[in-house]
């Protein structure tokens, strides 16, 4: 990973069980930081504190579901990648969630360790690529302006 900093992966589960057997699985075979909670709302509200990564949650939890979650993480952190776990009944609404949510991937449950590191490593990298696009994006809007008003400057030096 191009940035210095260990990315951050959000977990979502109203599960606990899960929620323990990703993070022991990721702080194994990873340096990310795993930041990690039972309850959607909770979840929404350390969006607020900063940028994560990537998202993973659960679909079917209380209160809100997965893709509501997501709907509203999409808001407040567009460039982090979301993911959605599924139980094979919920196969269908994860499809149907690809377009409304901008799901990057959905895994079935129960997952498989290897394919689901692959899905976050990837996640991964696909939000810092659109991190790093977007900060030369705004390097090169300053440069433009410079180069505009330096353009100013030499037609009024010449008038």
């Amino acid at each position: 990973m191009s940035d210095s900093k260990p990315p951050k992966v959000l977990l979502v589960d109203d599960e606990e069980m899960v929620i323990t057997s990703i993070r022991a699985f990721l702080s194994l075979e990873t340096e990310y930081e795993i930041l990690a909670h039972t309850k959607p709302e909770d979840a929404l509200r350390r969006l607020e504190e900063g940028p994560v990564d990537v998202i993973v949650t659960d679909y079917l939890m209380p209160r809100m579901n997965g893709l509501h979650l997501l709907a509203e993480a999409k808001k407040r952190q567009p460039e982090a990648a979301r993911v959605l776990l599924t139980g094979h009944a919920d196969k269908q609404s994860a499809i149907e969630a690809i377009n409304a949510v901008g799901l990057y991937q959905y895994l079935e449950k129960p997952w498989d360790n290897a394919q689901l590191l692959l899905v976050i490593n990837g996640a991964i990298e696909r939000t810092r690529l659109l991190r790093g696009l977007a900060q030369k994006v705004d390097e090169l809007d300053a440069a433009h302006g410079q180069l505009k008003e330096a353009q100013r400057r030499l037609i009024r030096a010449f008038l």
